[in-house]
């Protein structure tokens, strides 16, 4: 049986061009592998040097920050300063550095702190400290504690109902352990904004 020439030169350009069918396929599908490893890269690096993502489990900085809450945590807030009294941080828990926490800072590095009938009171201050934030008024009588050098004092908004560094174990926070300042609540998305 002879091939006609039309025949042949038919099936090489059929050929031809599922060869060049299928290595496009390839060229697209590595595109999509490299643009996604890119992306998930870029979101790593992002969580883990510029964002902290934070859920809040407990009602302890309500009403500031509600149970359920998602809060994302700027990283590079304390680069050039020191954190302040009244932000509120995401840190790791002094009792167990496995758990995070968020709490608003109150005592400064060498200062001490005195809570009396729920005020809070700064070295020895006639006047405490601004509580607006509180949802209720706070009680209770506590301190003094010394905020020893490169460490907070800290505690929830809603005091009459936050574990906080009246309570726990080892009552301060390092400044190494401030993993950064809450920023942006996403969600609920009712109450999308920054978190203050």
């Amino acid at each position: 049986m002879k091939v006609r020439k039309e025949d042949k030169h038919g099936y090489l350009e059929r050929e031809k061009e599922k060869r060049d069918a299928r290595a496009e396929a390839r060229k697209e599908t590595l595109d999509f592998i490299v643009t996604m490893a890119v992306v998930a890269l870029a979101v790593f690096l992002l969580m883990r040097f510029v964002i902290i993502n934070a859920r809040i489990p407990t009602a302890s900085m309500e009403e500031t920050i509600c149970v359920n809450d998602r809060i994302f945590g700027n990283r590079l807030a304390y680069l050039n300063h020191d954190p302040e009294r009244y932000d509120i941080v995401v840190f790791k828990f002094p009792d167990n550095e496995k758990k995070l926490y968020i709490k608003r800072i109150i005592g400064l590095p060498g200062e001490t702190v005195e809570i009396i009938g729920g005020k809070v009171y700064i070295d020895g201050a006639e006047e405490p400290l601004r509580d607006d934030f509180c949802p209720e008024t706070p009680v209770g009588d506590f301190g003094p504690y010394v905020v020893p050098e490169n460490c907070y004092f800290m505690l929830g908004d809603n005091r009459n109902g936050s574990a906080d560094s009246r309570y726990w174990q080892n009552p301060y926070v390092a400044r190494d352990k401030i993993l950064g300042k809450a920023g942006l609540r996403y969600w609920p998305l009712t109450d999308f904004g920054f978190v203050k």
